[in-house]
């Protein structure tokens, strides 16, 4: 994260802090809600196995109730009633026939079919005590109730309902049984039955027995109970554990309850699949992940903001000490507002470009004062000096004549570096005006050349201007000339011995028209193209080539250009090319 800036390592840090911390909250809220929806609906299951459980107890007490007062009513001084009469009153029982539809019966005490309400061939006289319900309640005197059983004379799977008939003195004087088919079973209730749809599995089983009661597979209305390990449902109930989850046959899982009927002997077994309970918790955690993430990317965007408001203050000061550096005439303060932290350090900034700003304005009032009280005794100096040379003041001997010559060059160039400085300050200053008037582009280069021609020989150096077209320009001609002085000047410095520097103008853009100043050097160095324009900038720092500037002539041009309502730049192709391009105004006169 080194190349990253503050703003985009807080932005990430809190971005991944939160969405951990979202992460986190929303799993751990996933894994309650789901382990909730799973308890919902485990106990959604056992409240309905247990309702469902006491809905058919209740049943159950009914019927014996109603079987109970039947029997008080099959007696009379200590005898059953007449068969005859058994008959008549057994058909005469509404209640009953509904209770146990398949058949009501009154039998002896040894279990001996004497009536019955609904005639069935050759039942009337067969013996059943030899079956265990009929002889648990001949035993036990109490009411009984069979397991699943096919009917001895009907075939038909049935459960039985037993009552003893008592006398007076508590003996028994015969029995009354009820009769229900199983394939009509009424225990189970018919809102049970259609509750039991394509989600829900219900089941019924005699636990005593191992048999079905309701929810076999087959259509048998009594089947055994699968061997162990094929069904995991009947396993897991039948193991006591009275709910949980299993596996079905086709690998999906199962949430259960169980409830036991002691009476009977019956578990009633009520399953769903585990996704009733993960569908609704996905659904509730997929608005709670929306509404997260919406929180998230909310916070997420104040922070960016707030991130952005407070770095925006040290974005702006990278800037402007960049500029400070690359420009350092300008001097925008800036904007002490923000945080406490940002205000004292954009005060602390300020204070310094204060400084700075003071620091610049004495140096420049020095340069100014010591440059014009330069430039009047070298005036005199170089004024001397050209009499001498010229014999004037009479012939000078050889040696004398060439110290001469040589003090000349040095004093006009040492009165040249005090011109570029004054021009510096009047144009860091704003004081510098220009004049516009038509000017001769031909005659503009002529004079470049002739101004510049011995400098040039001097170095080993060919000047010439190429082809040129016949234009006028709207300019300040002494101006020009000196952005085209700096430009020639530099490219002969940094020419090769014998090298060529060439004057090119050519029409650009509409109404433009761009001067080129070319070389045959090595161009401009990679590192130092930022800089070229810059004051007191110099590729060649420690040389002897750097020597003979100051380093503020492409920054003169540059500024010069400016005021010309032009501009400046350069490139490299076999050399460096400086350009200057200027608009050809209104005043373009053609001679041709």
């Amino acid at each position: 994260m080194n190349h990253l800036s503050l703003g985009t390592r807080l932005a990430v840090i809190i971005l991944l802090g939160s969405l951990a911390t979202v992460g986190s909250v929303i799993y751990a809220a996933y894994d309650a809600l789901l382990e909730e929806f799973q308890n919902n609906l485990s106990e959604q299951q056992a409240n309905e196995t247990a309702s469902i459980s006491s809905l058919v107890s209740q049943d159950l007490e009914l019927r014996v109730n109603v079987m109970d007062q039947l029997a008080t009513l099959l007696t009379n001084d200590g005898q059953l009633l007449p068969k005859d009469q058994l008959t008549k009153l057994l058909k005469k029982q509404q209640k009953l026939t509904e209770l146990f539809p398949h058949s009501l019966m009154v039998l002896s005490p040894n279990a001996t079919a004497l009536a019955e309400n609904v005639f069935v061939p050759g039942r009337i006289g067969t013996y059943y005590g030899d079956r265990p319900h009929w002889k648990e309640a001949i035993k036990t005197r109490r009411p009984v109730i069979s397991r699943p059983i096919i009917g001895r004379t009907t075939g038909i799977p049935l459960i039985v309902f037993i009552t003893p008939i008592e006398g007076d003195q508590g003996e028994i004087l015969g029995l009354l049984s009820g009769t229900l088919e199983m394939t009509h079973s009424l225990l189970i209730p018919q809102s049970v039955r259609n509750d039991a749809s394509e989600d829900a599995i219900f089941l019924v089983i005699d636990s005593s027995n191992f048999l079905f009661v309701e929810g076999s597979a087959s259509d048998k209305a009594i089947e055994s109970l699968p061997d162990p390990g094929e069904n995991l449902l009947i396993d897991a109930a039948l193991s006591g554990i009275r709910y949980g989850e299993v596996e079905s046959a086709s690998g999906e899982t199962l949430i259960y309850a169980t409830n036991h009927l002691q009476r009977l002997g019956w578990l009633f077994i009520r399953a769903v699949p585990k996704s009733l309970a993960t569908a609704p918790a996905q659904q509730a955690f997929s608005r709670f992940f929306l509404i997260s993430i919406g929180v998230t990317f909310g916070i997420l965007l104040m922070t960016y903001v707030a991130l952005r408001s407070t770095t925006a203050s040290l974005t702006q000061m990278t800037r402007r000490i960049r500029s400070m550096i690359q420009k350092p005439e300008s001097s925008r303060r800036l904007t002490e507002k923000g945080a406490p932290e940002v205000r004292d350090l954009a005060q602390a900034f300020n204070q310094l470009l204060d400084g700075r700003d003071a620091n610049n304005r004495l140096k420049d009032n020095f340069v100014s004062n010591v440059s014009h009280e330069l430039r009047t005794p070298l005036t005199s100096m170089n004024g001397a000096l050209r009499l001498l040379q010229s014999g004037t003041m009479g012939e000078l001997p050889g040696r004398a004549k060439e110290m001469t010559a040589l003090a000349l060059r040095n004093g006009e160039r040492l009165q040249l570096l005090i011109s570029d400085m004054l021009d510096f300050n009047k144009l860091s200053s704003g004081k510098m005006r220009v004049s516009f008037q038509p000017e001769n582009l031909q005659k503009l280069l002529t004079e470049t050349i002739t101004s510049n021609e011995t400098i040039a020989r001097e170095s080993g150096i060919r000047l010439v201007a190429s082809d040129a077209p016949d234009v006028w320009l709207n300019t300040d001609g002494h101006r020009l000339r000196q952005i085209l002085d700096n430009f020639v000047s530099n490219a002969i410095k940094f020419s090769p011995e014998n090298g060529l520097v060439t004057i090119h103008a050519e029409k650009t853009d509409p109404g433009r028209l761009r001067i080129t100043t070319s070389d045959q050097g090595a161009g401009v160095p990679e590192d130092f193209k930022n800089q070229i324009f810059n004051r007191f900038s110099q590729a060649e720092v420690g040389t002897t080539r750097a020597a003979k500037g100051t380093g503020l002539g492409l920054a003169i041009s540059r500024q010069l250009a400016g005021l010309l309502k032009g501009d400046v730049g350069f490139y490299n192709s076999d050399g460096a090319h400086f350009w200057v391009e200027l608009p050809l105004g209104d005043t373009q006169i053609s001679e041709d």
